[in-house]
């Protein structure tokens, strides 16, 4: 997964030489940021409870770099590890969560503490380093999600439409961001949300009944397995690669003028049905045979889903990189490497 030569010589001097704490950082999109921001010259913190992921890929990092990559096992609810994860880092990047749907539905209480209740902490404990040293976190940058549109029938999905969420994850993710919107405009914190579109990519987990559509397609139709659809297949989604998430997080941490709460969507301004993502990738694994089994759809899942990112061009500079099939390319074979390694896929 790589960054456009261009972005990659603008940001460098940013992060370069900085102390960024990264929550959620040893998940999916947590880990490619990790990555990325040591590639570019930073020192990272990151705090995570290990309940969503593993420490396998965070490790390697931590045996290459043990001066600037340094791992605290907490939850965002814990203040005291908040508190060691911040110190001395200027921007925060909040990734961690319960990041399921279904599991929310399954414990709304338990998704709706780590998720708003946990944003609340980790502003908290951003304003906490700047009161103490006075030269503490300078922004925090958030990762939302389009769930939280629900099922308005407008598209594209537009930041000044009406929240309507439909899951208790949703719902936890909204308050999330008014509490972000709040801590800017009450005090003076430089906040910003950004609603990821969803994202895909290499080392997205595939073996659990949580797991993103893409990465549950993959793992079957390489297996030469049916993929399975809750649904008609007929609903869209913006598939957003995981490189072109990270990048958005890197600008907003980056933008010259402070967001003030402000909300953005990150996708990539086109969707497709399931049914021509299963096609797609029959067609990229080599497999348009296997056809995908549907089965009754899912309670609290939406039905169409479509980004326009015009406020996230104009406020961070924000424009997708990859196309699906691009993103998918370099999933499958990803795939395909860990299959041959013996890793799990």
């Amino acid at each position: 997964m790589k960054l456009p030569a261009d972005k990659v010589h603008r940001l460098r001097p940013f992060y370069g030489g900085r102390t960024i704490c990264v929550t959620g950082g040893a998940g999916f999109i947590g880990g490619h940021l990790v990555d990325t921001l040591l590639s570019l010259g930073a020192s990272i913190r990151v705090l995570d409870d290990l309940s969503n992921s593993t420490l396998e890929h965070l490790a390697e990092l931590i045996e290459l770099e043990p001066e600037r990559v340094r791992f605290i096992r907490g939850s965002v609810l814990d203040d005291e590890a908040l508190a060691e994860a911040m110190s001395g880092a200027s921007t925060v990047f909040h990734l961690g969560a319960m990041c399921s749907v279904q599991r929310s539905v399954e414990d709304p209480q338990r998704s709706f503490s780590v998720n708003a209740t946990g944003t609340l902490r980790v502003l908290q404990a951003a304003r906490k380093t700047s009161s103490l040293s006075g030269a503490g976190v300078e922004r925090v940058v958030l990762a939302s999600s389009s769930s939280l549109y629900g099922d308005d029938p407008s598209l594209p999905r537009v930041e000044s439409q009406l929240p309507r969420p439909l899951s208790p994850y949703a719902a936890g993710k909204l308050a999330a961001e008014h509490l972000m919107s709040v801590h800017a405009r009450c005090f003076g914190m430089s906040t910003i949300s950004l609603r990821l579109f969803n994202v895909f990519g290499p080392r997205q987990t595939a073996d659990s009944p949580y797991s993103g559509v893409v990465a549950s397609f993959a793992k079957r139709m390489l297996a030469g397995e049916s993929p399975v659809i809750f649904g008609d297949g007929l609903q869209t989604r913006d598939f957003t690669f995981v490189a072109d998430a990270v990048l958005a997080f890197l600008l907003a941490g980056f933008a010259k003028v402070p967001p003030r709460g402000e909300v953005v969507n990150v996708g990539t301004g086109r969707s497709v049905t399931l049914l021509e993502l299963a096609r797609a990738m029959g067609q990229a694994v080599g497999a348009p045979h296997v056809h995908p089994t549907l089965q009754p759809e899912r309670p609290a899942d939406v039905k169409h889903s479509l980004a326009d990112i015009s406020r996230a061009r104009e406020l961070i500079g924000y424009e997708p990189t990859y196309t699906l099939e691009a993103g998918l390319a370099e999933l499958i074979e990803w795939c395909r490497q860990s299959v041959n390694s013996g890793q799990s896929a």
